[in-house]
């Protein structure tokens, strides 16, 4: 059994030095070298080992979700270009690419070849090998993050009230006060009557500010369990000295209960003057201190990032509007809740390191302090707004968009003009973003694909037409897509363009768009809908879902590949 070690000379070197040596000898783009694989058997044990891997799940989020192994992330085929570079920082870390047969992963395999890695292999067998072997496959996505949230309370017996109980205190005019520990979307879709959303990266440091009378109960939540505990547990462990506690099964727990949420509500944390830092601060460095975060400086830092066998990921764990003001140059942002709530999602590369910063020693402190704990090696820089150079949001590494044929808003706008008075009108207009993006809002009349069947839905499913005209939302995507079609399109005798600028240019330019009449062309499969976000979910769905995360420790304990260690009360 292999392991895939980047500082050895096991598979992992050997596959790095085929590759390099496959890059300066390409093969015929007819006969293509083969894809090596690597077994389960091989994954396993670099998952054990602790070693750099990426095990990447290219199919649709929402098929992701119905099954995967604990440490898989989802990287989705139809978005390669957009999100490889700024997730996979290192172009020689080990990738494993599979999908259940959807005949996604080869493809998948080659792009990333194409965008420059060097150590790709596809997982022999795909997922049905990983359960054929018997091993543990989860469903849902942030399972990582939500299962080491269950193995918190288990361990630390984080203290929670029933939504029946909070709601009798509220009644009784009872001195608590309610955060919600999500985005602040999230808080003006659906929270509880009366709360202020605290993102949980901010708890520690807004909570004295927020509940000024440590007689005060704060209680905590979120839509489900995963943010509620760990931020109750944040507070609890950062020395707040108000009684704490988690909201049991958050929004979803008030719904079953009968309660009713309230929606678009706007109260925030920003709405309150920052107070004094000291004790947040020294309660977070505590933490840290016991976690074993590593505090290290710009020096280390740079090493590190001059080391080739290691990837390190740099993030900003400030609000977004701080982030863009200025920041470390390189560093990504994640605000601390939701880096610690999406660790699959910031850092797919397992045993990586992850360096954080902020400019309160408050925020970094408290967020690697979690991260330690799931077993990550993490770090922390000293705040230094001195070196906060660069501004603007946080905008990820792409590659250049391909040059490919494009027709302005305006252009396309006089075509369908022309085309009202035709039976066969000869321009089709396909949005090939999100899905959630196109039912938003889109050109009126457009057909919606993913990626990944748009030859198909122009082959069986939309109108044949003479010209094609992709859009999404900014129309980056649509010129990666045109790419790879435009020359099968082009032996049809057929046109294919991009909307210069997207559906966002065609609306600035003052042409209609349309949240109505969807024509999808396929289901809307390339999302999945949690059933603790938004609104109108089955009763049965949400007890389910519940149900599910109750078991997730068990879960945990037959898998073996977890490393969490909470820390001991």
């Amino acid at each position: 059994m292999s392991v895939l070690h980047p500082d050895t000379t096991t598979s992992a070197s050997t596959a790095i030095s085929a590759s390099t040596s496959a890059l300066a000898r390409p093969p015929s783009p007819r006969h293509p070298a083969p894809l090596p694989t690597r077994s389960v058997a091989d994954v396993r044990a670099a998952l054990l080992a602790r070693v750099e891997i990426a095990l990447l799940d290219v199919r649709e989020e929402a098929a992701y979700a119905e099954a995967h192994p604990l440490w898989a992330a989802n990287l989705a085929a139809s978005r390669l270009e957009l999100d490889a570079w700024g997730r996979l920082p290192r172009r020689d870390v080990p990738l494993v690419i599979y999908d259940n047969g959807e005949g996604v992963a080869a493809a998948s395999a080659r792009k990333l070849q194409s965008l420059g890695y060097t150590d790709v292999a596809l997982l022999d067998g795909g997922l049905a090998a990983w359960r054929d072997a018997g091993l543990e496959l989860f469903r849902d996505v942030n399972v990582p993050s939500k299962a080491f949230g269950e193995l918190v309370e288990a361990r630390r017996h984080t203290p929670s009230l029933s939504a029946e109980e909070v709601n009798a205190r509220r009644s009784l005019g009872g001195n608590l006060v309610l955060l919600d520990a999500r985005r602040f979307d999230e808080y003006r879709t659906m929270s509880l009557p009366g709360s202020i959303s605290v993102p949980g990266g901010e708890l520690v440091r807004r909570a004295r500010d927020l509940a000024p009378d440590p007689a005060t109960t704060i209680v905590v939540h979120c839509a489900g369990r995963t943010r509620s505990l760990i931020g109750a547990q944040s507070l609890i462990d950062a020395g707040v000295p108000n009684p704490v506690v988690a909201l049991r099964n958050g929004t979803i727990g008030w719904t079953l209960a009968g309660l009713t949420l309230a929606q678009g509500q706007g109260r925030s944390h920003e709405d309150v003057p920052l107070g004094e830092l000291d004790a947040a601060r020294e309660g977070a460095a505590a933490l840290a201190r016991r976690a074993h975060v590593q505090r290290i400086d710009s020096r280390v830092l740079a090493d590190w990032l001059a080391d080739p066998r290691r990837s390190t990921y740099r993030f900003d764990v400030r609000g977004a509007t701080e982030y863009a003001r200025g920041h470390r140059p390189g560093f990504r942002h994640a605000p601390g809740g939701q880096l610690v709530q999406e660790t699959d999602h910031h850092v797919p590369v397992r045993g990586a390191r992850i360096v954080l910063s902020d400019d309160d020693g408050v925020r970094a402190p408290m967020a690697a302090a979690w991260l330690a704990q799931m077993g990550w090696e993490v770090a922390v820089l000293p705040p230094d707004p001195a070196s906060h150079t660069e501004t603007g949001p946080d905008l990820p590494p792409q590659p250049l968009s391909p040059t490919v044929a494009t027709i302005t808003p305006a252009e396309l706008a006089r075509w369908r003009g022309e085309d009202a008075d035709r039976e066969h009108p000869e321009t089709v207009v396909v949005d090939v973003a999100p899905s959630i993006t196109y039912v938003v809002r889109h050109i009126p009349g457009a057909w919606w694909s993913p990626r990944a069947r748009l030859a198909e839905a122009l082959r069986d499913v939309i109108p044949p037409s003479r010209r094609v005209v992709l859009t999404g939302n900014l129309g980056v995507l649509p010129r990666f897509v045109a790419a790879d079609l435009a020359a099968e399109l082009a032996a049809e005798g057929r046109e294919l363009l991009v909307l210069e600028g997207g559906t966002t240019a065609w609306y600035d330019a003052g042409f209609p768009i349309e949240s109505a009449n969807p024509r999808l062309a396929f289901p809307r499969d390339d999302r999945y809908r949690r059933p603790y976000e938004g609104t109108h979910h089955p009763r049965a769905a949400m007890q389910a879902y519940l149900d599910w995360e109750y078991g997730l420790v068990a879960q945990l304990e037959r898998d073996g590949t977890h490393f969490f260690r909470p820390i001991e009360g």
